[in-house]
């Protein structure tokens, strides 16, 4: 009993060591979570100095360059102080992010610039305003007639392109099947990618087939052929998303399949399909082509859709542009400012209603 006793007290006397880590395990050293900021600080001064010390003045080269010098800095960083695996995996994170900041920039530099050029000539005067009487050197003028016609011409379309690309995504959904549902889905695809002036020229011809003269109303046909894909597409993968077993449930209660289709699935999906239609018309409104085509622009106001010329904000920007003259360019930014504004709502208001209208979770 004495010997085991002092046995055992000779191994509880002995110093306790912790296991050492396999190496390139997962329980090795790790850098701190502000290493990424510290890496980009570190190569951005780095491509700033260099660039600078080779006589490059281009910041985009300057971005360049601190790119490659981040992926190159965070894959040798962490390498030496993890392991391969965690570098390689960083390596993929800091491509995206430089991804990302290359597709951001571009948009924010335009959004600036848009913002900075635009609102030194955006104000009341310029809202209310029209062309009428006012040459393109003059520091004076408005947008409010290309206003007006932007807002019936893609009102015009909306009206004609919802309804029908509403019923177009239903019929391929709930009822579609068969070579004509295929050869439907064949068109909308096709018109998916068509081009705006294609869209133009077609309308353009049948105008000269029936002496037709130039009109918001044939405007707003164009911009009607390049809507209906876009909504038929977005509501039909809202339609998509409704479960089966609410239409199960329906018909297994007797009610026929339009009553369902109305009561059930649409105000199901109400949410996408109105953030579809906004996003659609938002996409139509910075049409120039067709515009130019068969509306022929007007510096008066016409508030009459069906008959005489009009104009459209980016028709007008693009007729600013065209004079040349200074005080022109700075009516083309402040329109150009309007129309990302009228975008932007559009965007908004679609993303508040989907959000409004999304399911509830929980209680």
């Amino acid at each position: 009993m004495t010997h085991a006793t002092t046995t055992t007290e000779v191994q509880d006397e002995r110093p306790q060591t912790s296991p050492e880590p396999r190496k390139g395990g997962l329980s090795s050293r790790s850098l701190p979570r502000w290493a990424p900021l510290g890496f980009a600080v570190v190569a951005t001064a780095l491509g700033v100095g260099i660039s600078l010390a080779a006589g490059w003045h281009s910041r985009v080269q300057w971005g360049l360059i601190s790119a490659l010098l981040f992926l190159t800095i965070s894959y040798v960083a962490t390498t030496a102080v993890e392991n391969k695996r965690q570098a390689k995996d960083r390596l993929a994170t800091s491509i995206v992010w430089v991804c990302f900041l290359v597709a951001v920039v571009p948009l924010a530099s335009l959004l600036w610039t848009t913002i900075s050029r635009g609102s030194e000539r955006l104000d009341g005067y310029f809202l209310t305003h029209s062309m009428a009487g006012v040459l393109g050197s003059e520091d004076s003028g408005g947008v409010y007639h290309a206003l007006i016609g932007t807002l019936e011409q893609v009102g015009i379309a909306t009206v004609i392109s919802a309804p029908l690309g509403l019923l177009t995504a239903v019929y391929l959904v709930e009822y579609g099947k068969g070579t004509l549902a295929k050869a439907v889905t064949f068109f909308v695809d096709v018109m998916t990618g068509i081009p705006s002036i294609v869209a133009g020229l077609f309308i353009l011809s049948i105008m000269l087939i029936a002496s037709i003269e130039p009109s918001g109303l044939m405007g707003a046909l164009a911009l009607t052929i390049l809507m209906v894909p876009v909504v038929v597409r977005s509501t039909e993968e809202m339609l998509k998303l409704v479960p089966n077993e609410l239409r199960e449930a329906s018909l297994a209660l007797g009610i026929p399949k339009w009553r369902t289709i109305l009561k059930v699935v649409l105000p199901t999906a109400i949410g996408g399909i109105t953030t579809g239609v906004m996003l659609a018309i938002a996409r139509i409104a910075g049409e120039t082509a067709p515009i130019i085509l068969l509306v022929f622009g007007s510096q008066l106001i016409n508030t009459n859709p069906f008959e005489g010329a009009q104009s459209s904000l980016p028709f007008y920007i693009y007729e600013q542009y065209k004079i040349g003259e200074a005080a022109s360019y700075d009516r083309a930014w402040a329109a150009a400012l309007v129309l990302i504004a009228f975008v932007m709502i559009l965007n908004l208001v679609a993303r508040g209603i989907a959000r409004w209208k999304a399911p509830k979770s929980g209680r």
